[in-house]
């Protein structure tokens, strides 16, 4: 029997290892977290969701917009394994360099997070990407993340309440449900 590497990669990486003291007893509910400042820790049904829909592959190179704890990003690195790489970006500077923090804990030397920089959407500098994440609602499809994307890459992105996926230069756009964000500023 197949290993679903989704189910492998939550499995060895552990969402408690990314929450707040406090929240930590609540780390297998299915059930978002606060994190700090209005950030939340998404839900691991959601996550595993995203992460599948996203389809990573080892060895390649993805972009976690809005990081949070830094679980997504630590998720990803564990399934693009040491030939890929994973930058994480979060707009809370303090809520990043935590992130930072709990995924070097992982030994994971081929994933980071850091903070976004003011006014920059992604990491346009380190495009493109094979693979976009992004774990906060847009009103729009934005435009600076379709830029930073690879031309066979994959972008998963909640717009306007319902959760994208948009494959590749030709946006070709499938739509997976209804699901709530944090708003992507």
């Amino acid at each position: 029997m197949d290993v679903d590497p989704v189910s492998e990669a939550m499995r060895l990486i552990d969402r408690r290892d990314f929450l707040p003291t406090a929240q930590r007893r609540h780390a297998d509910e299915d059930r978002p977290l606060p994190l700090r400042a209005g950030s939340t820790n998404s839900q691991p049904r959601t996550v595993a969701a995203m992460l599948r829909l996203l389809q990573v592959r080892p060895g390649h190179r993805v972009l976690d917009v809005g990081a949070g704890s830094g679980w997504t990003s630590a998720l990803l690195a564990q399934l693009v394994g040491p030939t890929g790489s994973v930058v994480g970006t979060e707009l809370d500077p303090e809520l990043a360099r935590w992130a930072a923090g709990n995924v070097a804990r992982y030994e994971l030397p081929w994933a980071s997070v850091r903070p976004a920089l003011p006014g920059v959407l992604g990491d346009p500098e380190g495009a493109p990407y094979d693979r976009i994440l992004v774990s906060a609602q847009a009103r729009e499809l934005p435009q600076a993340l379709l830029d930073q994307l690879a031309p066979d890459g994959v972008l998963v992105i909640p717009v306007a309440g319902e959760m994208l996926r948009v494959a590749g230069r030709s946006l070709e756009i499938t739509r997976h449900g209804a699901y709530r964000f944090v708003p992507l500023r």
